[in-house]
């Protein structure tokens, strides 16, 4: 489904990815591991569009997403890739179902429709009786359910997650852990997760390890 060919990534002169080919399948969970300053987010986000590699390519479904301006790239990650971050990022402003909709909204879906999704969703993570809630007044556990939810919106190919467990208590963690293995059984979902956790890395379906820019084998 995701196909990496040969991703450099330059950073003022200091290459930061030395040329990291890979596959990722429908339905895998991939964890992505590696000391601190390797490599791991810069990955990520050129997988997730949010960066551009310096040189390779970045072939999505047959599509080679590098090739895309950025009007057309900002429309395939909205409607192709869903993204969990560490610290959630959800908007203090808004309640759980509305941060829940917002991509959904970008994405052209009515009201309505985008409503009745995320409450779907907030049903099938057991938040149904948090939705008018706003963040300040969620755990954390909750608050990174909410953005999980938010990720799942638009029905997106694959969920990029950048240490999404690193700020949880290690209940909200194993719980958190158990909701991605859910998600993939029922949906077929993917994930591509990078973590420092151990367990979590190791509950994948394959792990990749990063040093110095490379895949470490």
């Amino acid at each position: 489904m995701i196909e990496l060919k040969d991703i450099k990534r330059s950073f003022s002169g200091l290459e930061v990815l030395k040329g990291i080919s890979l596959s990722i399948e429908k339905g895998e969970i991939v964890s992505i591991t590696g000391p601190s300053g390797a490599g791991k987010t810069t990955l990520l986000q050129i997988m997730g569009t949010l960066d551009n590699p310096t040189s390779g390519q970045v072939i999505f479904n047959g599509v080679d997403i590098t090739c895309m301006d950025a009007r057309h790239l900002a429309s395939f990650r909205c409607s192709h890739i869903g993204f969990v971050f560490q610290f959630h990022q959800l908007l203090p402003e808004f309640t759980a179902l509305e941060n829940i909709m917002i991509p959904g909204l970008i994405n052209g879906s009515s009201m309505s429709n985008a409503s009745s999704r995320a409450a779907m969703l907030l049903e099938k993570l057991g938040l149904a009786d948090r939705s008018n809630h706003k963040p300040d007044e969620l755990s954390g556990g909750e608050k990174q359910r909410i953005a999980v939810a938010r990720a799942l919106m638009n029905e997106p190919d694959v969920i990029l997650a950048d240490e999404p467990s690193g700020s949880l208590d290690s209940y909200n963690r194993d719980e958190l852990h158990k909701l991605f293995f859910d998600l993939r059984d029922e949906f077929g979902q993917t994930f591509v997760i990078v973590t420092h956790d151990e367990t979590l890395a190791n509950l994948a379906d394959r792990r990749l390890h990063i040093l110095d820019g490379r895949l470490s084998v």
